[in-house]
């Protein structure tokens, strides 16, 4: 781990921002893959992913993203923390307006409750929508945090950068998988499952681009970027990911799923970082 941390130290941060994301795309393509063994999921299986899923966007919001960024703040008392409540609430707003428009439908709920737009759209296309919303915060959140160890702020450390794209990454292994099989069972071919799955995080190496661009550009809104990619994430898991756990009698699996990925994201961020 000490040898990939130097590496990323030592290159350009947008190409460290876009190979770190290229790396949590590639655990969503790997999940997906197991669609070429299974073609229909475990209940209690897929709602402890999605648990999973849920616990490292917390942990990583606040351990990665709100605590470094209140730090580097400027100020004291209330002042040093208006940069991260208006990020915040910036970054749910931005989901929240995407969540209104984009056309999407989550994993465990039927096509009549879609939301969004109205729109023609199959099954299929409306839940890789519904993944490709979680992981635009996702990528954004590990590009930020790349372009702020760039920009020398304190509080912003490689190793802090590099636990929240290993967190990504692990979170992403579900995720993947979480929408391939169900593609999968819905009677979709092997492949043809697998590539709507992978698709699904193809949007991370995008934001993480333009977060770290953003950041290395106008350095003053690091704290406000940070905030912001953690209220989106923090939307995400209580409109979308958290719903999704809760239509079954698995509810308790998907809870510890939780829980265990808290765990594992708090213990990355603070062993590394």
């Amino acid at each position: 781990m000490e040898h990939v941390i130097q590496y990323f130290q030592e290159i350009d941060p947008v190409l460290a921002a876009l190979y770190a994301t290229l790396f949590t795309w590639g655990l969503t393509a790997a999940g997906a893959g197991l669609v070429f063994l299974f073609k229909s999921p475990n209940r209690a299986l897929l709602d402890g992913m999605l648990g999973f899923t849920g616990g490292v966007m917390v942990a990583a919001s606040f351990w990665s993203l709100l605590a470094p960024g209140i730090e580097m703040s400027p100020g004291d008392g209330f002042v040093k923390v208006i940069p991260a409540a208006v990020g915040f609430l910036t970054g749910a707003a931005f989901i929240f307006g995407l969540d209104k428009i984009l056309p999407h439908l989550h994993i465990n709920f039927k096509i009549d409750e879609a939301e969004g737009v109205k729109t023609p759209w199959h099954r299929t296309t409306l839940l890789v929508l519904a993944i490709t919303l979680h992981n635009i915060p996702e990528g954004l959140a590990v590009g930020v945090l790349f372009g702020g160890v760039a920009s020398g702020f304190e509080g912003a450390t490689i190793g802090g950068a590099v636990a929240l794209a290993l967190g990504i990454g692990l979170q992403n292994f579900p995720e993947g998988f979480a929408v391939a099989v169900p593609m999968r069972r819905h009677g979709l071919s092997r492949r043809k499952s697998w590539m709507y799955g992978q698709a699904s995080a193809l949007v991370e190496p995008i934001a993480g681009v333009l977060g770290a661009w953003a950041v290395l550009t106008f350095e003053p809104i690091l704290p406000y970027a940070l905030a912001f990619a953690a209220g989106a994430m923090i939307f995400v898991v209580v409109e979308e990911v958290i719903p999704e756990t809760q239509q079954d009698k698995y509810t308790d699996i998907a809870t510890m799923g939780f829980i265990g990925g808290f765990i594992i994201m708090m213990t990355l961020d603070v062993g590394l970082g």
